[in-house]
């Protein structure tokens, strides 16, 4: 499977995020990442000094979301504005997963009937996870003739 992903996003920060029926980053570049299915955000343990002890020690906040269901992106994800993505990876599967600098995790399972998500530019996606776990890429079609 490969995963250039991580050379198409790895780098760039967020500048939006956006809700409604989809999760919306809007990267550097003119890229966006949309997820129109089900996600989970592990966002990092809060800054400073908690009750009981520091920070390091409190647990991960993990953010199960449907889309589907229209949502409003959460503190957590509205967090991720300003931040890089560290990492990117499309999983054996043909999941998603992006990592960002300062902590969290974005996780997009494949989907047995939907295109569970898609990376865009301004010419139109640039590649895409689709039903069953298939992962497309543009320069495939493009050299495909």
């Amino acid at each position: 499977m490969r995963n250039g992903i991580a050379e198409l996003l790895a780098g760039r920060r967020v500048e939006s995020v956006g809700g409604g029926t989809r999760l919306e980053l809007g990267l550097t570049g003119r890229v966006s990442v949309r997820v129109v299915q089900d996600f989970r955000f592990a966002a990092p343990p809060p800054a400073g000094p908690v009750a009981g002890g520091s920070a390091s020690g409190a647990p991960t906040t993990v953010e199960h979301v449907f889309p589907a269901l229209a949502f409003r992106p959460t503190a957590a994800l509205s967090a991720l504005v300003g931040r890089t993505v560290e990492s990117a990876l499309i999983t054996l599967a043909g999941g998603l997963e992006l990592g960002f600098a300062g902590g969290g995790v974005l996780s997009v399972p494949p989907d047995a009937r939907l295109a569970p998500w898609s990376v865009l530019g301004a010419e139109g996606v640039l590649c895409a996870g689709l039903p069953g776990g298939e992962v497309v890429w543009a320069e495939a079609e493009a050299g495909a003739g």
